[in-house]
Order: C-alpha cells, then structure tokens, then sequence
C-alpha cells in the first residue's frame, strides 16, 4: 500500500488521530508533548501515530495535506492543525466539543 493511501485509511478510520514526534506517554518533542496532553484533558480515546517510528510517514505526511510541520491533529478525517491550533481550540472549548462529536 501507498503511504498516502495508508495515512489516508489512518486518518478516515480514526475519529481523532495525532500524527506526533514520540507518543502520548514518551513524546519527543514540545509540540507533540502539549497537543497531546490537551488531547488527553478531553478524556475520551484517540489514535496516534509516531512520525519518529515510521520515517515513511514522517516524509509523506506533510503533503498529505499540505501542512509542513508536526504535530498533525486530524478529527473527523479534517485536518484541524498543529500545536498553536489545538492550544487554542482547547482553551476556548471547541477542542472537547469536536472531540466528543467525533467519539459519539
């Protein structure tokens, strides 16, 4: 399978899925380490995939949809942003609103 096609399937079969340096309990870098801790407050499950683990993913995954950077945080098959976006969703509240949406 192509890699696109897998973080395709990735991101359409996990209702909120985190493309991340490291994991919830070991990330390796700031970025991945906040969004994945805002993620855990919303208290419901979520994927993740470690771009450090997989150097395929970590390659293709910024074309996927044209955003350069990591953490990638996809809800619903959308890309929702990087750690700045997640932040500030999480703080206003909408973060656990799409997530509860997504996990219904």
């Amino acid at each position: 399978m192509d890699v696109l096609e897998r973080i395709k399937e990735q991101v359409d079969n996990n209702p909120v899925i985190l493309y991340m340096k490291g994991t919830p309990q070991m990330p390796m870098c700031g970025f991945s380490s906040r969004t994945a801790e805002v993620l855990k407050q919303c208290n419901k499950e979520f994927a993740y995939v470690n771009v450090i683990a997989d150097p395929e993913v970590f390659e293709h995954l910024p074309r996927f949809a044209d955003w350069p950077t990591f953490p990638q945080l996809y809800i619903k098959g959308e890309l929702v942003g990087g750690c700045d976006i997640t932040l500030e969703l999480a703080e206003s509240g909408d973060l656990q609103k799409m997530v509860d949406s997504a996990t219904e």
